[in-house]
């Protein structure tokens, strides 16, 4: 009505063609809460839908049946952590721990590279930049939510975002979605490789040195005293290598063999075959997903050691508009784009956040929910990259130096960065699996109709995600690079334009379609155009 060229662009949306079976009663009867035994069973059903019957990684958690004690939350980011006497006594939730959900999935590796993209952005634009996108991701967020309510006469609480771009784009929208699926969780694969080689690294040489009694720097420009902050890049555009010099005697000749066959690009990632392949190749992996809780863990620790550092190291900085110096870079940069690819993944939630908030107690609470939720996420982003920016000690240091994961700003002999580094490392080894079982499940049972067709199907599968993340780990170990190419294309699709068209169409087809409505949400699609677009220029 009023804008007939949506029906020409898609001519296969058939709002009211619906299975008989799926149809409800459109009266009064429909506004009211479904009853806890309902709730449970499409709960289980959706829990159930995931795998294939004996294979019990995602098959109904406690959380799904009645009383339980404890809750097993997954998504399909391969977050799965519990938390215990925190249900009505039916599997639902309270605000509270919906809240902490959404926060803890959302938090990932991207908060290691938040302070680079701030220095790429500019200390004022990164800061606008950060408000800017949480507050639109949270918007398009908002409208994943409310994407299944706006379907008439279809039963669609079992219904997750995928399902829905299925129904409005059929067949399209069901592959599209899955390869960009497929994009956010290789992509994290990726990075996390790229990420447990460094860890590897540093943690492998902090022990080596230690039990050795080596006293090692690195040669690398850097500060003196007990709060040593290294330029491993030398601020210069190539990846920083471990070349280090001896400053005690004892034997020189072990030490260099260990340099050889210790490195962190030539090296060290491919000793994590040897782990990371067979945990991949577990028909369940679901007993990595005890130990997720590191994540949060991680998170805390990291914003303890960066409140640390600065109380340490101290405010170091100066207001430069538009020109740079030898120390300090501008408030506003023509690289801001690699700062948006970053926030893209690190808001990211828009493919599971209907399952996280379908277990809220409260529902008539999800807005308020999730826009405390990613409050809490976008305070978090810019606690940690304004206090790394601000504190980096510059001079002697440019700010320049900022590394992609700002931990590699800090000497493997540092305390509280190894403490860090092996926290993350051992998070990561088990989170994984996890990712990778999720990426064969999307993938396999697409193409197979099975998750586990036969070992030499998921074989194969695994070795090419592997080979990926060494190929990465050995040629672009850039984490902040990966992290904003694969967050500008899965969001291009996720967070910018299924939600934005799903909305529009719906508005269309029951005559409320606005040209004010039209414009922001057309607007909304050509920001995510222009931000994967840059990612290839900047």
């Amino acid at each position: 009505k009023g804008f007939p060229f949506l029906s020409f662009f898609f001519p296969s949306f058939r709002p009211f063609h619906v299975e008989p079976t799926n149809i409800v009663s459109v009266n009064d009867d429909t506004q009211r809460v479904t009853d806890e035994a309902s709730a449970m069973n499409k709960r289980i059903h959706y829990y159930s839908r995931l795998t294939s019957p004996a294979d019990r990684a995602l098959i109904a958690p406690d959380h799904v049946l009645p009383a339980p004690d404890e809750i097993y939350v997954y998504s399909p980011l391969g977050t799965a952590f519990k938390v215990d006497s925190c249900t009505d006594g039916y599997g639902k939730n309270s605000s509270v721990v919906t809240i902490f959900m959404i926060w803890n999935t959302m938090m990932g590796t991207s908060i290691l590279s938040i302070p680079w993209g701030i220095k790429q952005a500019g200390f004022t634009s990164g800061i606008i930049l950060i408000l800017l996108m949480g507050i639109l991701t949270l918007y398009c967020c908002y409208r994943v939510v409310k994407s299944r309510k706006m379907i008439p006469l279809i039963d669609t609480s079992n219904w997750e975002f995928p399902d829905v771009c299925k129904y409005y784009f059929g067949s399209f929208g069901q592959w599209s979605s899955l390869l960009f699926s497929m994009v956010s969780l290789v992509g994290a694969m990726v990075v996390y490789w790229v990420l447990m080689s460094n860890f590897l690294f540093n943690t492998g040489r902090f022990i080596y040195n230690f039990v050795h009694d080596i006293n090692v720097t690195d040669i690398v420009p850097g500060t003196n005293g007990s709060n040593k902050v290294i330029c491993p890049s030398a601020a210069s555009s190539h990846p920083p290598q471990n070349k280090s010099v001896i400053f005690s005697s004892g034997n020189n000749t072990g030490f260099e063999l260990f340099e050889e066959w210790w490195n962190k690009s030539q090296t060290v990632p491919f000793y994590l075959i040897a782990v990371l392949l067979p945990l991949l190749n577990l028909k369940s992996p679901s007993f990595f997903a005890k130990f997720n809780v590191l994540g949060t863990v991680s998170v805390v620790y990291l914003v303890f050691l960066v409140t640390v550092k600065a109380a340490r190291l101290g405010i170091h900085l100066e207001y430069n508009w538009f020109t740079e110096n030898d120390y300090f870079v501008p408030e506003f940069r023509i690289l801001f784009p690699q700062l948006t690819g970053v926030l893209t993944l690190a808001f990211f939630i828009h493919n599971c956040v209907i399952t996280l908030l379908q277990n809220n107690r409260n529902q008539e609470n999800n807005v308020r929910d999730l826009s405390i939720a990613y409050f809490l996420v976008g305070l978090t982003y810019l606690y940690v990259g304004v206090i790394i920016f601000a504190s980096f000690p510059s001079p002697p240091l440019s700010k320049e130096c900022i590394e992609q994961n700002f931990l590699d700003n800090f000497p493997s002999d540092d305390i509280m960065s190894f403490v860090a580094r092996i926290f993350l490392l051992f998070q990561m080894i088990t989170v994984y699996p996890l990712l990778g079982y999720l990426a064969r499940v999307q993938l396999l049972r697409q193409f197979f109709g099975n998750a586990y067709p036969s070992i030499f199907h998921v074989l194969v599968l695994n070795v090419a995600i592997v080979g990926a993340g060494v190929v990465m780990a050995r040629f672009y170990p850039n984490i902040g690079g990966i992290i904003r190419y694969s967050g500008a294309t899965c969001g291009l699709a996720f967070v910018f334009v299924y939600p934005s068209l799903i909305y529009v169409i719906s508005l269309h087809h029951a005559g409320q379609l606005t040209w004010p409505a039209l414009i922001i949400h057309i607007f909304i699609i050509l920001l995510g155009l222009a931000n994967l677009i840059a990612q290839f220029l900047l």
